[in-house]
């Protein structure tokens, strides 16, 4: 019986609210609600536009698109990250090139990702692993000197910050996800901040199959609007229910985020006499939202990392493995053969992600930490 999950999304009153005015609005589809998020969101990450999607996936197909990027590319990006961060990469066409990982931070390592760029590299693709900002200066550089696109997965990493700014406002395309696992949740959604007037007109089009006029021009004109189709595009909406949601949850972000750090706290201080548990640590230009709490089990801890997971398990605490590795997986494991990525299969291997949710009460805190203390003991 599961008494601590390791995520619960933090919904109330005013969420459900939200949506219950949204549906007798009667317009439940994309519309004025989508709007004032996407106008909200921006002014929150300190962009120019922001473009509401279907998913945090479909705002990277869509990022890779605009960047050009198909058939015959090639996009370096990490392997440790969610299969969709690959996934992605594939939908535009182009080949997945897995770099190895900063073992400090879990991200994408700048030097690695360097040592695979080729002719026929396109695009980097960089993620700001479980929330933690990955050295985006460094990919700056990289890219400028090479001509290639960056793209930021930012999909954990709403309320994190680089250099003193938030995430979503360093590069021409960042994408953000809403799944109910992230800290700030529309059930599920996705947003892509820009600089580019132009590129944000372009991904609202191609959120919308390309049609040249959007239902909110059509259905408020005075005459006859006939729509035409630019480009072939999908149908990567989000609902007006959705950004109702996404407006009250981004008006809890910056406490959201605040209580996330301090239960992280108390795990680190939880741990800290444990020297083969190896708890985040922040760079001193970053600033983490804590999406996840994943601690790094020594080589000496007296118990292997899948026992310790049975352990807590059994004692009602719910965790996860480390983050996954994509070149392992099925789906790529035949075009990965040969494919050592040693920090990032090691990270994997030995990672382990505990409850964090808000709110956490100090009795669950405490609880965590108890018996996670109880299941790396030795027999």
């Amino acid at each position: 019986m599961i008494r601590i999950p390791i995520a619960r999304p933090t919904l109330g009153e005013q969420e459900a609210e939200a949506a219950r005015a949204a549906i007798l609005s009667g317009w439940v589809t994309q519309g004025p609600r989508v709007a004032e998020f996407e106008s909200r969101f921006a002014d929150h990450v300190g962009a120019a536009h922001a473009v509401a999607v279907s998913s945090c996936t479909a705002a990277l197909h869509l990022s890779l698109k605009v960047a050009g990027v198909g058939p015959g590319d090639e996009v370096v990006c990490p392997s440790l990250s969610f299969v969709a961060t690959a996934n992605a990469v594939v939908h535009a066409g182009a080949r997945p090139v897995f770099a190895d990982a900063d073992r400090d931070t879990g991200n994408l390592d700048p030097a690695d990702a360097e040592r695979r760029v080729t002719p026929r590299t396109r695009a980097i693709l960089v993620v700001h692993q479980v929330g933690m900002p990955a050295d985006i200066d460094a990919f700056h550089e990289l890219c400028a000197g090479r001509g290639l696109a960056l793209v930021e997965d930012a999909a954990c990493a709403a309320g994190s910050s680089y250099g003193g700014r938030p995430i979503g406002s360093h590069s021409d395309l960042v994408c953000f996800s809403f799944h109910p696992r992230k800290v700030i949740t529309t059930g599920d959604g996705g947003m892509i901040t820009t600089p580019d007037a132009e590129v944000a007109a372009r991904l609202r089009r191609l959120r919308h199959h390309g049609m040249s006029v959007s239902d909110r021009a059509r259905h408020g004109a005075t005459d006859l609007v006939f729509e035409d189709y630019l480009e072939v595009g999908w149908n990567y909406r989000m609902t007006d229910i959705q950004a109702a949601v996404g407006i009250v949850q981004l008006g809890r972000l910056t406490a959201l985020v605040e209580e996330r750090r301090r239960i992280a706290a108390e795990y680190a201080r939880g741990f800290a006499d444990l020297p083969f548990v190896r708890v985040p640590r922040e760079p001193p230009d970053r600033r983490t939202n804590f999406q996840s709490y994943v601690v790094v089990l020594g080589p000496d801890c007296p118990v292997p990392r899948d026992e310790v997971m049975r352990r807590m398990l059994a004692a009602g605490v719910a965790t996860r493995r480390g983050v996954m590795t994509a070149h392992r997986a099925t789906a790529y494991r035949e075009g990965c053969a040969g494919l050592r990525l040693p920090v990032s299969e090691d990270l994997s291997d030995r990672g382990l992600m505990l409850p964090l949710f808000v709110p956490m009460t100090p009795e669950e805190v405490g609880t965590v930490v108890r018996e996670f203390r109880a299941a790396v003991k030795a027999p």
